[in-house]
C-alpha cells in the first residue's frame, strides 16, 4: 500500500483529462487514469472522482491545460470547463498547485518518451544540437519549443496554433476565402485539428461542387485511409501538406533545427498515410532555407502520456509558466 505523500499530475485537453500520481522528483507515473471531460461539469468533479480511486495522500499538484496560463481564472479553449485555480487548490488542500500550458508540458515530456514510441519522418533519426519544436494536431493545434540550457531544457509557452493561415496555392486560397466567410479571421488551427479537418473537407466539397456526406473527423480520416472517398483522401493529403508548411515555418521562426516532435491524437491514428504524404516535402520547401530543414529530424510521438511526463517534470521547474 502507498503511504507516502504524492503529487497529482494532470493533462487536461479538449476531450480527455489524464491523471496520475508521482513521487517528488520523479516522472514515473502511478495509477494513471483517463477521463472524458464531457462526463464532468468541471475539473473539481473529475479530480474528486480520480482521487476516490487512489489511497495515497496528495499534497501538491501540477496540471497541463489546453488554454493560456494567465492569472487564476482558467477558461479551457476547446471544452466547457471554467475554473478558479485558487478555489481548486483550497478545495483539495494542496500546499502547492501549478498550471502549465499543455504544449509546454508536452515539450518537457517528449524527452522522457521511450525511443520505440518515436517514429522518424524521413531518413533522419538522430536528434541534433539546438532547440526542439514540439507541435501537434488534436482537439486543437498545440505548439511549444525546448531551448537547451546548462541545467537541461527551458520550455516556451506559445499559442503558435493561432497564427494566421497563409495559403500556398490557389486551392488553399479558395479554402481560406471559404473559411473567412464563416469565421472572419482564419488561424492555422481552423484547419489543423479534428474540427479543422472537417472544415477543410467541407470547404473542398464546396469548391469542387461535391456532396459533403461525411460528418465527423473520424469519418473523414477513415474514408481517406481506406480509399472509399477521393474527396476525403484529398482532404487528408492537404491536411498533411499544410501541417508540413506550418511546422517548417515554426522551425524557422524558433530556430528549432535540433528536431521536431509531432504529438497529438490524430497522426498516430493515420501513421502509414502520414508517412507517405507530402508532409516532409512541404516541411523542407523553404527556398534558400531548404538545407536547414532538410537536416532537421522529425518524429511522430506515439505515447499518449507525454503530457503527464511533462506535468511531472514541471512540478519543480524554476521559472517559466
Amino acid at each position: 500500500m502507498i503511504t507516502k505523500a504524492f503529487a497529482l499530475v494532470g493533462d487536461i485537453g479538449g476531450t480527455h483529462a489524464r491523471f496520475a500520481l508521482v513521487e517528488k522528483g520523479s516522472v514515473t507515473l502511478l495509477d494513471t487514469r483517463i477521463l472524458k471531460c464531457s462526463d464532468y461539469a468541471g475539473p473539481q468533479a473529475a479530480i474528486a472522482d480520480y482521487l476516490a480511486g487512489v489511497s495515497a495522500p496528495v499534497t501538491e499538484a501540477c496540471f497541463a491545460i489546453a488554454a493560456p496560463v494567465v492569472g487564476h481564472m482558467v477558461s479551457m479553449t476547446n471544452n466547457h470547463w471554467r475554473f478558479d485555480t485558487e478555489e481548486l487548490q483550497k478545495a483539495f488542500g494542496w500546499h502547492r498547485f501549478r498550471l502549465v500550458n499543455d504544449y509546454t508540458a508536452m515539450a518537457l515530456g517528449v524527452v522522457h518518451v521511450p525511443g520505440h514510441k518515436l517514429v522518424p519522418v524521413g531518413a533522419l533519426a538522430e536528434r541534433q544540437p539546438g532547440p526542439l519544436l514540439i507541435m501537434g494536431p488534436g482537439t486543437g493545434l498545440g505548439m511549444s519549443a525546448l531551448i537547451p540550457a546548462h541545467a537541461g531544457w527551458v520550455p516556451l509557452a506559445t499559442e503558435g496554433g493561432h497564427v494566421d493561415f497563409a495559403p500556398a496555392d490557389e486551392t488553399e486560397s479558395q479554402v481560406l476565402n471559404h473559411l473567412r466567410a464563416q469565421f472572419g479571421r482564419v488561424s492555422v488551427e481552423r484547419l489543423l485539428c479534428g474540427e479543422g479537418l472537417l472544415n477543410m473537407y467541407r470547404a473542398l466539397a464546396t469548391i469542387k461542387a461535391l456532396p459533403a456526406t461525411l460528418t465527423t473527423p473520424e469519418q473523414v480520416t477513415a474514408a481517406a485511409v481506406n480509399g472509399s472517398s477521393d474527396l476525403a483522401r484529398q482532404t487528408l493529403q492537404r491536411f498533411c501538406k499544410i501541417l508540413g508548411q506550418v511546422a517548417g515555418n515554426a522551425a524557422l521562426t524558433l530556430g528549432s533545427f535540433g528536431g521536431v516532435y509531432l504529438c497529438g491524437g490524430i497522426l498516430p491514428a493515420i501513421l502509414p498515410f502520414f508517412l507517405a504524404s507530402g508532409f516532409r516535402d512541404e516541411f523542407e520547401n523553404k527556398g534558400r532555407m531548404r538545407p536547414l530543414l532538410a537536416a532537421t529530424p522529425v518524429w511522430v510521438g506515439q505515447d499518449p502520456l507525454t503530457g503527464l511526463y511533462g506535468a511531472a517534470a514541471a512540478l519543480d521547474q524554476v521559472g517559466g509558466q
